[in-house]
């Protein structure tokens, strides 16, 4: 395969020739760069320290590692050797290394498990049944029409960059499962199409916690929530605010969603 390109549109256009089956499903090239030059770079870059307090914000400083940890570019290993080099005291890098170990552990269970990392691992704890969830991916939910600014925006940002921020992931699988009930499945297969990281064991076991297939509970969020650590930027556009999905308190919502009571 050739290596030398005169351009990234050069290298676009060489690779949908390659696999066009992968070009007519998503022909967008992500922004994010691979190689070893980029992957130091990028780990050079991150604040183990701050990691912890603003993780959660769209905004916050995520260490974006995860496509250079999945493709073996970087290990686990040298993350969590140069995160604690970071510190001066080891506490504090420790929300940082917690996740690296989550990582850790999707691994092994994938390899004790194997492909029933596809099937629900427990039964959901919403008070619905398999049958009450559809097994297709809707439309309007694929092509980012659904009308919800949020949720339209993740859609365009998985498709053209490959990247989404995991506080994202989570509102969006919760929104297909519990609000539109789809199966998780149907989710994780989209998202592996897509992200640069897309990681089986990471991917699924996620998403089957927030179906509740891998939990004691259902993960869902509200609007007041969504706003918070999104700062708000999908909000304020929206052409449905005020009247959205997600408006209302947490116990409001759970009596809408499921059947059963939600712990809190």
């Amino acid at each position: 395969m050739r290596r030398d390109f005169t351009s990234r549109d050069d290298l676009a256009r060489y690779l949908a020739e390659q696999f066009p089956a992968a070009a007519e499903r998503a022909a967008e090239i992500s922004p994010i760069p691979g190689g070893a030059r980029a992957a130091g770079e990028t780990l050079a870059a991150i604040e183990p320290g701050r990691y912890a307090f603003s993780r959660n914000y769209l905004n916050g400083p995520v260490t974006k590692l995860s496509p250079y940890i999945r493709h073996g570019i970087l290990n686990l290993a040298e993350v969590r050797r140069h995160a604690f080099a970071q510190v001066r005291e080891a506490a504090h890098a420790a929300k940082f290394i917690v996740e690296l170990a989550w990582r850790d552990y999707w691994q092994r269970l994938y390899r004790s498990w194997g492909e029933e990392i596809w099937r629900d691992r427990e039964p959901a704890k919403t008070g619905f049944g398999a049958a009450a969830y559809s097994e297709e991916l809707p439309s309007d939910v694929r092509e980012a029409r659904t009308g919800l600014a949020c949720m339209d925006a993740f859609v365009r940002e998985l498709i053209t960059t490959g990247y989404l921020h995991n506080h994202a992931r989570m509102w969006f699988a919760a929104y297909l499962v519990h609000w539109r009930r789809v199966r998780w499945q149907s989710g994780a297969r989209f998202f592996l199409s897509h992200l640069l990281d897309g990681d089986p064991a990471s991917n699924n076991l996620s998403w089957q916690w927030v179906a509740s297939t891998f939990s004691h509970k259902p993960y869902f969020f509200n609007r007041e929530n969504l706003e918070k650590y999104s700062g708000g930027v999908y909000c304020r556009t929206c052409p449905v605010r005020g009247r959205c999905d997600f408006e209302g308190s947490y116990e409001a919502l759970a009596d809408r969603l499921f059947r059963i009571e939600v712990p809190r």
